[in-house]
């Protein structure tokens, strides 16, 4: 039997590849998700970053939206990474689709602008030991309001949270699958291997 974890990458449009490059070299099997059945004896799901419309239009057009919806009542770990926390979310603000809606977060869509106001900055993450995490912003998502049981992981300094986690939902505004830094891939993956946590 083997041990190792089984993570889908939904796999529709977006930086898939190289959450599954972070995902083999910390161990898991790294499987590309491109149809509903794909999330048949998976042990988690990240939802990468891109183009949240087109997502979420996609996910729709191949049913996903409710397969997921129902993983998401379901406990199942999914990791949400910039337009991946923008569908994860209860409600998003300026989305012209319908979001997974299994965290209770609200997010605003293109926070920092256009693709030129991108940037990178290191984030005080305790949830992943004291080294500051470097985190790279593309037209990032930002957390404007969360619910009783969601914990916020990582703010910016202004204090606008940028990353959080309820039970086995993990999600950040920022792309960590950008650089070398494995930490939060690491994290999700103990998510995965703890089943359900309070």
């Amino acid at each position: 039997m083997n041990g190792k974890k089984k993570i889908g990458v939904l796999a529709l449009q977006g930086a898939f590849a190289e959450h599954m490059a972070s995902l083999e070299k910390l161990g898991a099997e790294a499987l590309p998700v491109r149809l509903p059945r794909d999330l048949e004896s998976l042990d988690g799901l990240i939802i990468p970053g891109g183009e949240s419309t087109t997502i979420a239009q996609l996910m729709l057009s191949y049913g996903f939206t409710k397969a997921l919806r129902k993983l998401g009542q379901d406990a199942f770990p999914m990791f949400g990474t910039c337009a991946g926390m923008i569908l994860l979310a209860k409600s998003a603000l300026d989305l012209d689709a319908e979001t997974i809606g299994a965290m209770d977060i609200k997010v605003k869509r293109n926070a920092f602008g256009r693709q030129g106001d991108s940037f990178e900055t290191f984030l005080s993450v305790p949830a992943l030991g004291k080294v500051p995490f470097p985190a790279v912003f593309i037209r990032a998502p930002v957390i404007v309001e969360t619910e009783p049981g969601v914990a916020i992981l990582a703010s910016l300094p202004d204090g606008t949270p940028v990353a959080a986690r309820q039970k086995n939902l993990l999600v950040s505004a920022f792309h960590p699958e950008l650089n070398s830094d494995l930490r939060f891939h690491a994290y999700f993956l103990g998510i995965v291997s703890q089943g359900q946590v309070p």
